[in-house]
């Protein structure tokens, strides 16, 4: 079983904003943010435990490398992340195997090894990360110039 959720973030990690979607629709354009994120906006829609942990895992991402773009002197022109969890039957019941990172980011005046070197940092240290370590992770980066 496979479910994914993307994340697109706009700004600085402080002042930014971002959407959450999902392949449900129950996600679609769902807002998020600092200041939602401490604020807790409560939810009037259902969804299903892979796709949050995969929206939250992708908006948690998205938001510590803007974070830490933003430490850098730089602001990201935008940042878009798709998660996806991987789940498989194992004994009686499921287990998460595999969480896939997809990053596509655009960085004005950041050059492609700062930021791959960001990202792997907010893929191990952002607090979702931390939270499913005992998950494998991986991340794949495309970096936008121009």
């Amino acid at each position: 079983m496979k479910r994914k959720a993307k994340a697109h973030w706009k700004g600085t990690g402080k002042e930014g904003t971002g959407t959450l979607n999902g392949p449900s629709g129950v996600l679609d354009d769902t807002p998020y943010s600092a200041k939602l994120r401490f604020e807790n906006e409560d939810g009037k829609k259902g969804t299903n435990p892979e796709e949050l942990i995969a929206a939250a895992h992708s908006g948690c991402f998205s938001m510590a490398l803007a974070f830490a773009i933003e430490e850098e002197g730089h602001e990201a022109e935008y940042l878009d992340v798709e998660a996806m969890t991987h789940v498989d039957k194992e004994g009686d019941g499921y287990a998460f195997k595999q969480i896939k990172l997809k990053l596509k980011g655009k960085v004005p005046g950041m050059d492609k090894a700062k930021f791959e070197e960001l990202a792997n940092g907010a893929k191990e240290n952002c607090p979702v990360s931390k939270a499913l370590s005992a998950v494998p992770i991986s991340l794949e980066t495309e970096f936008v110039t121009g």
